[in-house]
């Protein structure tokens, strides 16, 4: 497992990225829950946002992509409005424990 930040660093609300070797990984926390996803929009394969950190829409309630404005739902990364409606983003395997936030890789188990 690979530690992307302590608990008290994504809040309710909030979104981060992160560097993980060649991945970036979005988290975001939503009811108290956090999601993690790789960092590209499924439509032209870029970055979601344009300045650090900032991967919501203006209601806080959508993943937004800042090249053509893509809405992806929190909870499963599914496109419900832009150029890539019903693809989804790619779901990265996360746990919280230890007051940390950790990605899960696929050589390792949940320990």
């Amino acid at each position: 497992m690979i530690r992307l930040c302590a608990t008290s660093e994504l809040l309710e609300g909030q979104s981060r990225g992160f560097t993980v070797g060649e991945l970036k990984v979005i988290a975001v926390r939503r009811e108290g829950r956090p999601y993690l996803y790789e960092n590209r929009c499924p439509h032209r394969g870029v970055a979601l946002e344009w300045l650090a950190d900032q991967f919501l829409d203006d209601s806080g309630s959508l993943l937004q992509c800042a090249t053509h404005g893509a809405l992806f739902l929190i909870e499963s990364g599914e496109c419900v409005a832009g150029p890539c409606a019903g693809q989804t983003l790619r779901q990265l395997r996360g746990i919280e424990k230890h007051d940390s936030i950790w990605l899960q890789t696929d050589r390792q188990s949940d320990s």
